[in-house]
Formats: structure tokens, sequence, C-alpha cells
């Protein structure tokens, strides 16, 4: 026969006791955002790896990816020192022979400006598993209008 009264905190195992007690607390998401009209495309980057490691949280660890979001908006007017836009160029390489693939900083902000963001921001990340992670909770957009307003309500611009 079935016992179908509730359990209370007499009644209960020690096991479930046990894993009540060590679950992770719930914690709540921050978000940054970070307007790329202001700085040149390396703060911008520097600014965001760095929130995105929580280096600014107490609680951060290098094997977890901290509760951050950022967002970056803007990224069709970033801005860029010297004779970059000309010079810097992004490769890519298909493995075969006469494969290698060129684009300039101009080239690449025409065809999509998110992607110089993001890869300045890969690059600034460690080189391990949770870089996928991370880079996940990176949001790059090209005008001020993004789907995050009602997190980033708090978040100073």
């Amino acid at each position: 026969m079935k016992n179908d009264t509730p359990k209370t905190a007499e009644s209960e195992t020690p096991g479930e006791a046990f894993r009540k007690s060590h679950r992770t607390p719930k914690v709540e998401l921050e978000w940054h955002v970070l307007d790329a009209t202001t700085d040149t495309l390396g703060r911008i980057a520097t600014q965001a790896a760095s929130l995105i490691l929580g280096k600014h949280r107490t609680d951060s660890a290098k094997n977890k990816a901290a509760p951050v979001h950022v967002v970056v908006i803007n990224s069709d007017n970033l801005k860029v020192t010297g004779k970059k836009r000309d010079q810097k160029m992004y490769r890519r390489y298909s493995g075969y022979p006469g494969g290698l693939h060129e684009r300039t900083l101009k080239e690449q902000m025409i065809r999509d400006s998110r992607f110089v963001i993001e890869e300045a921001v890969s690059g600034m990340l460690p080189k391990n598993n949770l870089r996928a992670v991370r880079i996940r909770q990176l949001h790059v957009y090209p005008t001020a209008d993004h789907p995050h307003m009602p997190q980033t309500k708090g978040a100073a611009v």
C-alpha cells in the first residue's frame, strides 16, 4: 500500500537532504552593452573579453563560464586607427593547394561587420573547451537595435 502523506523535512532520507543542500544556487545573468562607436576595435574587444571571462566578479573561476552576456551595438560604425582598414587582413585556408582566401578589414566590414568584433574577442579568450561557450555569450549587432532590450534595461551604454 502506498503512503500518500506528503514528505516533510523530518521524513526526508539523508540522501535527499544532501542533494538539496548541494544544489547550485540560481545565479542571475548579467547583461552589459558596449557601443562600438565610442572606442576603437581593440578597446571594445578587450572590454568584451574581460567581461565575458568574469574578471569583474568575485565568484569568477577559470574552469566555469561566467553568467555574463555582452551585447556590442553599432558594429557598422567601428573605429580603427591608422591604415588598418586597408592593411589588416583576414585569412582562411581551405586545406587545398592555392586555397588561401584573404580579405581586408574594409572588405570584411562591407560583407559582415559583426565578424570583425567576434574574431577580435575570440582571439582574446583562452584557447580551451570553454571558448565556444564564452563566445556564444557575445552578441554583436550592426545597428543600435537589438532583441536584448529587456535584459539590458539597467546596463549602461
